[in-house]
Parts: structure tokens; sequence; C-alpha cells
């Protein structure tokens, strides 16, 4: 199948996908490039087209796929087709579009002993990504983003996790609804605050931990904050005042994956 007109109907529904709006509204969004539409495939999520450039071919790491079964449409489309989806000034040759998944952020509460990376408020596409990107690393039980925080099918965030959203659980949703009740099935709340008592590396991270970091600019907000069980501080001898919400989230990730996986027995 080819699609070359920018006109054609499904080309415009496509390109709306650069829009929250219509993502929400269509519940779809748009991956770019053979790395992302390759774990896209692989991770069996709900890819509903794979367009590539007609003159260059499917790539080859994409053709070497198994056919899953999922009826996924291939569709050859023209330069002009691939300009008009794509949010970047320099298109790749190859998208796809995905049908979002919903998931029950319960199942992330009854993970004994998870870890999990909480966002409240974070607006920097870039910062998300790059913490779903970290908590996959580290094999985190999943990721959960509050109110505020930067669309997770945003472009810009979409390539910052480098397809680690396909590999673990990340939910949206109302933090005041979620937090209340991950407490009361044994999570211990945890968050960064310049005046804790404690530094992160006397912290116990081995329990079911959830750890919450705060946006760019006002850090964790007051009705999150009365949530937390413990707010513990990152060590920071030198001069600098503060570290970005992705590397303080990455210092915490690595100092419970530490104390979890590699500190002696």
């Amino acid at each position: 199948m080819e699609i070359l007109s920018p006109q054609n109907p499904r080309v415009k529904a496509w390109a709306q996908l650069q829009e929250k709006k219509y993502r929400d509204k269509l519940n779809k969004y748009v991956v770019e490039g053979i790395h992302l539409v390759q774990e896209a495939l692989m991770s069996g999520a709900d890819v509903e087209c794979v367009a590539y450039d007609t003159e260059r071919g499917i790539p080859l790491e994409l053709s070497q796929i198994p056919d899953t079964g999922q009826g996924t449409d291939w569709i050859g489309v023209s330069k002009e087709v691939i300009s008009k989806v794509s949010d970047t000034s320099s298109p790749q040759q190859v998208f796809a579009v995905i049908r979002k998944e919903t998931r029950d952020w319960q199942e992330l509460i009854l993970r004994e002993n998870g870890l999990v990376m909480v966002l409240d408020g974070l607006q920097d596409p870039g910062n998300v990504g790059t913490i779903i990107r970290g908590a996959d690393a580290i094999g985190a039980a999943g990721v959960v983003l509050g109110r505020g925080c930067a669309d997770l099918y945003n472009p810009k965030t979409l390539r910052s996790t480098m397809g680690s959203l396909f590999h673990l659980p990340i939910l949206e949703g109302d933090l005041l609804d979620i937090l209340p009740e991950a407490r009361e099935r044994g999570a211990r709340l945890v968050t960064t605050l310049l005046e804790g008592e404690r530094n992160c590396f006397e912290y116990d991270f081995r329990g079911t931990s959830w750890i919450i970091i705060g946006s760019e600019g006002r850090g964790v907000s007051p009705e999150v904050a009365a949530l937390v069980d413990d707010a513990i501080r990152i060590p920071m001898p030198g001069q600098a005042e503060s570290l970005n919400a992705a590397m303080a989230a990455s210092v915490l990730m690595y100092e419970a994956l530490r104390q979890r996986e590699y500190a002696n027995p």
C-alpha cells in the first residue's frame, strides 16, 4: 500500500497527532525513526501502522522483526508525507502510529519491594524522558506522571525515552489519589529537600520505595509534600546550588540499585 499525497485524509489525521488534544481524542501517538519504531514492534505495542519512505524501502532493521500477528499496516509514503507528519526539521525515513495502552496504576501498588519513580509537575519533556530511561535502566517497577507533567506522548519526551517507554509501566494520574493508596499498601514515599534530615546514601531504599521528583522550578508541590514519609538530601560539597530533576533522579535511582543489588550482605 502507498500514500503519496500529503493531502490524503489519513495523512492529515496522522499530522494532527503532533498536538496533545488530538492525541488524547484519538488515543494514538506517533514515534519517529528506526530505533523507536523497532522498540515499539519488538515490545508488542499496539502499532496501527508503520509508514516508510517508499523510495528507500522498509529499513532492514524493521524487516527482520518477526510478525507478531497484530495486523500492523505497512505503508509506503512520499518524503512530503513524512515531512507533514514529522515534528522535526530533518525527518527520518520511517514513523509509526501507535494506539495508547491503558494501564491500571494499582498494578504498581501491588508490586512488593518495587521501586517506582513519581514525577510531580515536571514540565521539561527531556527531563521526563530521561528519568523514564533511567528507571528502565535500573529495572524499576514503573513510573507515575502526576498532573502538570510534560505529556508522555510529546515527540520530545518520546525521543528522550529512547524506547524505554515500551519496557516498563508508565502511568498518568492524580498523585493525590494514587500516593495515599500506595502508602496504605506499604510503600514508603520519599523525596528530596535541601534541608532533608538524612543524605540519600544513608537512606534505606530496599523496601517498597516510591521516589518523588518535584518540578524544575518549585520542587514537590505542598499537597504532595504533605503525603511524603521521608525527606532526604543529595550531598553537594561543591559550589553548585542544585541538580536538575533528571540528574537528581539518576543519583537516587542508582543509589537504590546499589543497595538492592550490589551492597555487601
